[in-house]
């Protein structure tokens, strides 16, 4: 049984991130911190949560933080920086759900968050919690930065792919799209019900901050020699609470032109046979956000329109387990030696 704290604990990811914990057979949640709700139960913000947990939210402390042995920071960029030192220091291991750490350059993570880093000492500690790439690096990591949202649907759809170097990484496609829980939880009126419900729209179109994590991502899987990953990336706000659906585009290149659509299929379904949390659909399958609605799955499916030498790959995550929560659990069970699946093996939500 391992003790585990929350900093941050009232926004989406906090609560999903006790919705799972509460399910796990090794783990005790011992504080969750808020400033704003220092002293209010847990149960009464989140009453969904009546009956499975008795405790208060309480003022982050150091002291109370380093008697556990791992830390989940669910806060928005620019908190965790603050707290990491200290915790590292006296050998507390963490998981950060924000994006302070993901990007290894603080110029770039600077350049695109708007303020300086604050601890870029650090960032060279961190391993990059993406699995399905970085298994055995989480196993012995101290500083884990949990993947975006975006980052990891976007990812899992390309990697196999760029592994290969099947196709042109200088001209790749994300069209995805996000529920409204992705922005969080503060009040902003452009996610009010009356602004999104029935509509549909792109934003971001200069640039969004999960570009530069999924491009590095992406160079990172490619072999030595290939031309670097280049990705147009351009998101999209969905009608809807929770759930991601990318729509991936690239060019088959060289020896990628001649594979049939049946070994493209075997391409995907080989690399991704071991992984719990990958589903593999079968060729021209169209999956659903709603299939993976409060699971950790991610499900992929391929087509290649009219033959031709565009491959389009399709992937679907929840945005709060898959994309934050649950793939931050799934990184616990591997830094602590439990099963990968405890905790996750939640079937999705239908209807």
């Amino acid at each position: 049984m391992i003790k585990v704290g929350i900093v941050g604990g009232t926004g989406y990811t906090g609560v999903e991130l006790l919705r799972l914990l509460l399910s796990h057979s090794g783990v005790e949640v011992s504080v969750i911190t808020s400033r704003a709700e220092a002293g209010v139960q847990v149960s009464t913000l989140y009453p969904s949560l009546r009956g499975h947990l008795d405790l208060a939210f309480s003022v982050p402390d150091v002291s109370v933080l380093a008697t556990c042995d791992l830390v989940f920071f669910a806060t928005p960029h620019g908190v965790a920086q603050n707290m990491m030192p200290a915790l590292i220091n006296r050998g507390v291991r963490v998981i950060d759900l924000s994006a302070d750490f993901r990007i290894r350059d603080a110029d770039v993570w600077a350049n695109w968050y708007g303020q300086a880093h604050g601890c870029p000492e650090l960032i060279g500690e961190a391993v990059y919690g993406l699995p399905e790439v970085n298994r055995e690096a989480i196993k012995s990591a101290q500083l884990l930065a949990c993947p975006g949202c975006y980052p990891t649907a976007t990812q899992l759809g390309l990697i196999p792919l760029l592994e290969n170097n099947l196709v042109d990484p200088g001209d790749l496609i994300a069209n995805a799209a996000s529920g409204a829980s992705g922005a969080g939880r503060q009040a902003n009126v452009n996610n009010l019900l009356s602004e999104i419900s029935d509509s549909f729209k792109a934003y971001g179109s200069a640039g969004h901050r999960h570009l530069p994590e999924i491009e590095q991502g992406l160079r990172d899987v490619q072999p030595e020699g290939a031309d670097v990953a280049q990705l147009t990336f351009m998101p999209h706000l969905l009608p809807m609470i929770r759930g991601i659906h990318a729509t991936l585009y690239a060019n088959l290149q060289g020896g990628g032109k001649e594979l049939s659509d049946a070994a493209l299929q075997d391409l995907y379904e080989t690399r991704y046979a071991q992984e719990p949390f990958v589903d593999v659909l079968p060729w021209g399958s169209h999956p659903a956000t709603r299939s993976v609605r409060g699971s950790n799955v991610c499900r992929i499916a391929l087509c290649r329109p009219q033959g031709r030498d565009k491959i389009v790959v399709l992937s679907v995550i929840d945005n709060l387990t898959k994309g934050a929560s649950g793939q931050a659990v799934q990184n616990m069970n591997i830094m602590f030696g439990f099963d990968e699946s405890e905790g996750l093996r939640h079937v999705a939500l239908m209807p």
